[in-house]
């Protein structure tokens, strides 16, 4: 195996220098750099998501690789905190193709106050600065079910599942129907010359996001795309302790039925919703594919110093 790093040392110049943009975007907005611990005591319920597991000797219990700070960070805008971000290492397993590593980093931050449509614009404003694009460059903006539309000329808020994708197993939930759409047909096109949001996901892909309060179909949560790749995921924040509660437990059963590890909830998170949280919007932006689209690589391996293979 080569001891050469993966990067050009020319991306790796970049990639300080767009982390050094971001620290000056969030200190010029008065926004709180945080820094909360990569190992945590619990994995995610998410069906999706495969958390790290980590046994540390001396210590009786496993640990966990995180597979993002946002629970950390909302354990401390309920404390009170304010606006925070970070830029974190995190950890998924099951990941690794062109555009995933299982360790890649992440910006994430919170903003008190904000809606959806507020937070998009901020994000817009980053992600225009990371990639080279003018201060104010145009974005566009879709419903869920218009991105479906134009794509596909189907409604996946109301469309059969034979007719979202008859090709697809006979055993795949509505759910991976739509994520498997949105991964293959949908997201691919968008961005093509500006960056696009979709926002308002279904429903029953929340996760930890509010139901729109005049649409109850449908979830205050976003992606964004920028020439086909998805970028950001964010939502306004879902503040109801019971109803998060009942998502965990949704989602445990489902890992149950496909014999995947059940984790536990987190109830540190819990405690931290009930104790009250704030009004919020948050987002997780993917710093490594943004860098991707700046430098014009084709493969997450040419813009990380040490990819899993490497390490």
């Amino acid at each position: 195996m080569s001891w050469r790093p993966s990067a050009a040392l020319e991306t790796l110049q970049l990639r300080a220098q767009l982390l050094a943009a971001t620290r000056r975007f969030f200190a010029a907005r008065r926004v709180l750099e945080v820094d909360t611990p990569a190992l945590v005591r619990h994995a995610v319920t998410d069906l999706h998501i495969h958390s790290a597991q980590v046994q540390l000797p001396g210590h009786r219990t496993p640990l966990y690789l995180h597979t993002s700070p946002e629970y950390a960070m909302k354990r401390l805008l309920a404390a009170g905190s304010g606006d925070i971000y970070q830029i974190a290492h995190v950890f998924r397993g099951d990941e690794r193709s062109r555009q995933h590593n299982a360790e890649f980093t992440l910006i994430e931050w919170y903003r008190c106050g904000y809606s959806m449509q507020q937070l998009m614009q901020e994000v817009a404003q980053l992600a225009a600065a990371l990639l080279g694009l003018p201060a104010e460059a145009p974005f566009e903006a879709l419903s869920y079910q218009q991105a479906f539309q134009r794509q596909l000329q189907c409604a996946p808020l109301t469309a059969t599942d034979a007719a979202l994708a008859p090709r697809l197993a006979d055993d795949a939930s509505r759910d991976e129907l739509l994520d498997w759409l949105m991964g293959s047909a949908v997201g691919p096109r968008l961005g093509a010359d500006r960056l696009c949001f979709v926002h308002s996901y279904p429903a029953s892909q929340a996760a930890l996001a509010r139901l729109d309060p005049h649409d109850p179909r449908v979830a205050l949560r976003f992606e964004l795309y920028y020439r086909g790749l998805e970028l950001a995921n964010g939502f306004e924040e879902l503040a109801d302790a019971a109803e998060q509660r009942a998502r965990f437990e949704a989602d445990r059963e489902q890992r149950r039925r496909r014999g995947l590890p059940v984790p536990d909830i987190d109830l540190a998170l819990l405690a931290a919703l009930a104790a009250g949280l704030p009004p919020v919007s948050g987002v997780a932006l993917g710093f490594d594919r943004l860098l991707m689209l700046r430098s014009g690589a084709s493969d997450i391996s040419q813009v990380l110093a040490f990819t899993l293979e490497r390490a």
